[in-house]
C-alpha cells in the first residue's frame, strides 16, 4: 500500500494540459464513494497557484455543486480574472463529465507590512499523549455499519488528535465548540509555500461540519442525518508549515432549515493564528 502522504502530494501535483487548464486525479483521498471535498478545494487552489507568480493566496471561497466521482479525473479551468498592483484574483471551475462540481475564487496578495492583532489560542493539552486518529477510527469501525468500515479505516495523510474525542458511533448532545491538533502524518521537507497552503486547505474540510451535529447528538455515522459540505472559505493569515502540529478550534453558531454554519481558527504551536475557516453544510435529518 502506498504511503498516504505521498498519495496526497501526488494528488496536488496536478497535470498542466494548457496554460490555464489542469487535470487532477479523483481517487486517493479520504473517501472512496465520492471525492473528499477538501481534495477538490486543494486541487483547485493548486491550479490557481500555478498561474500566479510572486504572490501567496490569502483567501479562497468555494461552492460545492455536485459530488465528485473518484473513478474519474477532474478538469480545472482557471480564469485569470485580475492581475492588479497588489492583488491577483483567479476563478477556477472543477469539471467532471462536462458538469461543474465546484466553483472556487482565490485571491493572492504581495507581502506587505501593517497593523497586526489576533485572538488568543485556546488553552488545551498538547498533542503528545492524546489518542491518535488511527486508534479512534479502529474503535469506531468496530461499532459502525460494516458498509462504512473500509472508509473509516482508510489510511489518511492527516494525523489528528482530538482534545476530547466525540463518540460518533453512539453520539450524545455536546457543546458545538471542539478542538483538535492536526498535521501531515509525516514530514514533507522543502514543500513550496503554495503546496503548504494546499495541504492546509485539504485538511481544513476535516471535522468542521461535526460542530453543527454535536449539539443535536448526531454524527455522520449515525444513519440519521445526511451531511455534505455546501461551501467552504479559508483565509490564510501567515504561511503554514503543515508538517508541524496545528490546533484547529471549531464551533457552530447556528443551524436550521437543514443547514449548519461552522467556523474554525487554526493556530500553530506558538499560538499564532495561521488561518480562519468558515463552512455551511447540509445536515438534513433522514426519515
Amino acid at each position: 500500500m502506498s504511503d498516504p502522504v505521498d498519495t496526497l502530494v501526488s494528488l496536488l501535483e496536478i497535470e498542466r494540459l494548457e496554460d490555464d487548464l489542469f487535470r487532477g486525479p479523483g481517487a486517493g483521498g479520504e473517501t472512496t464513494k465520492r471525492i473528499f471535498g477538501g481534495q477538490v478545494v486543494a486541487q483547485a487552489l493548486a491550479a490557481a497557484s500555478h498561474t500566479v507568480e510572486g504572490r501567496a493566496c490569502h483567501s479562497l471561497h468555494a461552492y460545492f455543486m455536485r459530488p465528485g466521482d473518484p473513478s474519474r479525473p477532474v478538469i480545472y479551468e482557471v480564469d485569470r480574472a485580475r492581475d492588479g498592483g497588489s492583488f491577483t484574483t483567479r476563478r477556477v471551475v472543477a469539471i467532471q463529465s462536462g458538469r461543474q462540481i465546484l466553483n472556487l475564487a482565490a485571491s493572492f496578495h504581495v507581502e506587505e507590512q501593517g497593523h497586526a492583532h489576533q485572538h488568543s489560542s485556546p488553552d488545551v493539552p498538547p498533542p503528545d499523549g492524546l489518542p491518535t486518529r488511527e486508534a479512534l477510527k479502529t474503535k469506531l469501525a468496530e461499532r459502525a455499519d460494516p458498509a462504512r468500515r473500509d472508509d473509516i479505516l482508510r489510511p489518511s495523510a492527516i494525523d489528528v488528535r482530538p482534545i476530547e474525542p466525540y463518540d460518533h458511533a453512539d453520539p450524545k448532545p455536546a457543546g458545538d465548540a471542539h478542538q483538535a491538533w492536526f498535521r501531515l502524518a509525516r514530514r514533507v521537507e522543502d514543500a513550496p509555500d503554495w503546496l503548504e497552503r494546499c495541504f492546509l486547505a485539504y485538511a481544513s474540510d476535516l471535522m468542521l461540519l461535526w460542530s453543527a451535529l454535536r449539539p443535536h447528538g448526531e454524527s455522520g455515522y449515525s444513519g440519521r442525518v445526511m451531511t455534505a459540505s455546501l461551501d467552504h472559505a479559508v483565509w490564510f493569515h501567515r504561511p503554514p508549515r503543515f508538517s508541524d502540529w496545528h490546533l484547529y478550534a471549531m464551533d457552530s453558531p447556528w443551524s436550521g432549515g437543514g443547514r449548519g454554519l461552522t467556523r474554525g481558527q487554526i493556530f500553530d504551536t506558538e499560538g499564532r493564528l495561521v488561518a480562519s475557516v468558515a463552512q455551511e453544510g447540509l445536515i438534513r435529518p433522514i426519515g
